[in-house]
């Protein structure tokens, strides 16, 4: 803990002047995801802090005019003179891209999330305005700067208290760099909230201070850690062994934490993290877990009486259904791959946590024989139905049905073969279906009509599924297979677009359809192949000008331009009531649709949603439903 944190910590590497001119190398983009990645970036260096255990608390405050204050109680950063810049070196840490505590010999942290100071620099370099305040040695240090330029030296504005020690960073996003700058409340509670579970014990604090100074904060803190994480995700299912399993264990400079329980799901929920980042493509924790876990839960079957019989021996997808996981590494020198950096790649990361789940789990299993056997129990019926599943499956690949041999006669086909140019709609009703199929290109677009709702997936394994004449005849229509077998390669259509009423039924399709995508085809949605469209809502007419508004306010804008008198307006409730050439102009049209893409950037929030939605417990349904109901617009019943 007494560990000298001063200048020589801050090692420099380079210089400042590409983060402006390429701001999507450092953030990733200047959308809403890049905006909000400014306060990611100074949360990780306030996280790097609480994980090298010098802070205990970390406030985000949203302020008005698009400002953020982001402080800790940390030790606060260096103000001496450093050796290599012969600057401040709060001043070198936010005016030097890759200065920070993090590189080289002697080092300020052995484990980081982010890298002290990278992320402080592109912030600052990405800033209109920004202000440093540290509170160190019974000083109050400060520094302000404009657009990454120093506006004056370090200087002391103030005494505190000898104990008191922080860094208190504020910031405003440049709007020079970011076409919107407005924040999302959601989106940082959903991002902050998973931090406070990967760094237990910190006190976490997010108040938005924009439109009421007294607006009282949201308050995170989790002595748990990760366990209290696995509760949270599984808290609209019902779980077998409650509390999760939990083990932790330090291996030299490495922590491994691992927490887990098996539910009545059908899916698996597993989250892996590096140094506190998501590893959203797994990798060789991952690798390691599943394998000691398969391991595991076999060797202890093979020791107890139910496995006397011989009979059950799991393989990994036995063990891997209604299982939810959390697998968090900290480690000196972490190595991601991908274009993400979504998967970590250190080897030795795979042994170490093989050893330690390995070990876990087999102390768990002993002291907890009740929980182990209601695990066996759901993993024996998980590989009775995987064998009814592949025989299911099987049966209807020797039809020849899933590789493309016999199409639906409901299907209206196009004739393009070239797939980066080919569409799917997915159509509500038959009505509809003729409109559609009337008023489409014929060369690129296709058009499946959909009989009523689909069977909810989210209950529902897939031997069921297949007995679904209407999933049947859209897996077919799709080509790209389901479960184990799917080939990416052979997807017909480079858009899926479902085409749905605005109404509560169209609604409920297309959730419907959203969870068999999520849950079975999730990479038609990373992979950006999935949309929604958008009918209109409203056909105002004047004389010969129509004009087509696809909600309220366009509706009250297009009234104002054309004057109200003598203005008919039809409220379209279905897609059957626009004839074919409606259909077209309005939404199938390329040059004058709205699609939105569907996308699912925060896996664990979208997971928990349709568990929610779709699943079995009806408490957070209602819930949800009493919480959103009177921001509901448009609503035909």
């Amino acid at each position: 803990m007494a560990q000298e944190y001063t200048a020589k910590n801050i090692t420099v590497l380079e210089g400042l002047e590409p983060v402006r001119k390429r701001p999507g190398m450092y953030i990733g983009g200047t959308g809403i995801e890049g905006l909000h990645h400014l306060i990611w970036e100074i949360v990780d260096n306030s996280f790097d802090e609480a994980m090298a255990g010098y802070a205990t608390r970390v406030d985000v405050e949203l302020l008005p005019d698009n400002k953020v204050k982001v402080s800790d109680n940390g030790r606060g950063i260096p103000v001496d003179k450093h050796p290599q810049t012969g600057k401040s070196a709060l001043e070198t840490v936010y005016t030097v891209l890759h200065a920070g505590g993090k590189f080289g010999e002697g080092g300020g942290y052995k484990v980081s999330g982010g890298l002290h100071g990278v992320g402080a620099s592109v912030v600052n370099a990405l800033s209109s305005w920004l202000r440093v305040e540290v509170y160190r040695d019974g000083k109050i240090y400060a520094q302000e700067y404009k657009r990454g330029k120093v506006m004056g030296d370090v200087k002391v504005v103030g005494d505190s208290p000898s104990e008191k020690t922080g860094t208190f960073v504020t910031f405003q996003p440049d709007p020079e760099i970011f076409p919107s700058t407005e924040f999302s409340l959601s989106t940082i509670l959903n991002h902050l909230r998973q931090q406070a579970y990967l760094t237990k014990k910190i006190h976490l604090c997010v108040t938005d201070h924009r439109k009421n100074p007294d607006e009282p904060g949201y308050n995170f803190y989790f002595e748990g850690g990760i366990a209290s994480f696995v509760r949270h995700i599984d808290k609209n299912r019902v779980s077998f062994n409650d509390p999760p399993f939990y083990f932790e264990k330090v291996v030299g400079d490495n922590t491994i934490e691992i927490s887990l329980s098996y539910t009545d799901d059908y899916n698996e929920h597993v989250y892996t993290f590096a140094n506190n980042i998501h590893t959203i493509e797994g990798g060789t924790h991952l690798t390691g877990f599943r394998t000691a876990l398969t391991r595991a839960i076999n060797d202890y079957v093979k020791k107890s009486e139910m496995g006397k019989s011989g009979e059950l021996n799991f393989s990994g997808d036995d063990v891997r259904e209604g299982l939810t996981a959390v697998i968090s590494v900290k480690l000196p020198n972490p190595q991601f791959e991908g274009q993400t950096k979504g998967k970590l790649g250190n080897p030795e990361m795979k042994n170490l946590v093989e050893q330690v789940t390995y070990e876990g789990l087999g102390y768990y299993f002993e002291e907890h024989p009740a929980e182990a056997k209601k695990v066996i129990e759901k993993c024996a019926l998980s590989l009775r139905a995987r064998v009814a599943a592949r025989a299911a499956r099987d049966t209807v690949i020797r039809k020849g049905a899933l590789e493309g041999m016999t199409l639906p006669g409901k299907l209206a086909d196009c004739s393009e073969k070239d797939t980066a140019k080919t569409e799917l709609y997915i159509v509500e009703g038959d009505s509809a279906g003729g409109s559609a199929k009337q008023g489409r290109d014929r060369k690129f677009q296709a058009i499946l009509p959909l009989r009523g709702k689909i069977l909810n997936v989210e209950r529902a394994r897939l031997d069921k599924m297949l007995a679904s004449e209407e999933i049947k005849q859209l897996i077919i229509a799709i080509g790209v297979g389901i479960g184990d077998t799917v080939k990416m390669e052979k997807l017909r259509y480079g858009r899926i677009i479902i085409m749905t009423d605005a109404d509560v039924d169209g609604s409920h399709i297309r959730t419907l359809l959203l969870t068999l995508f999520y849950r079975h085809f999730p990479a038609l949605i990373t992979e950006d192949h999935l949309y929604i469209a958008q009918p209109p809502l409203f056909l105002l007419q004047k004389g010969k000008v129509k004009e087509f508004a696809y909600n309220d306010d366009q509706r009250d804008e297009i009234l104002k331009k054309l004057g109200k008198d003598g203005v008919s307006i039809q409220r379209y409730k279905g897609l059957g009531e626009m004839n074919p050439e409606q259909l077209w102009e309005t939404t199938m049209n390329p040059e004058h649709r709205i699609l939105l893409k569907v996308s699912t950037k925060d896996a664990q929030r979208a997971d928990e949603v349709f568990s929610m939605l779709m699943g079995d417990e009806v408490g957070p349904r209602k819930r949800f439903i009493q919480t959103h109901a009177k921001n509901v617009k448009n609503l035909d019943v």
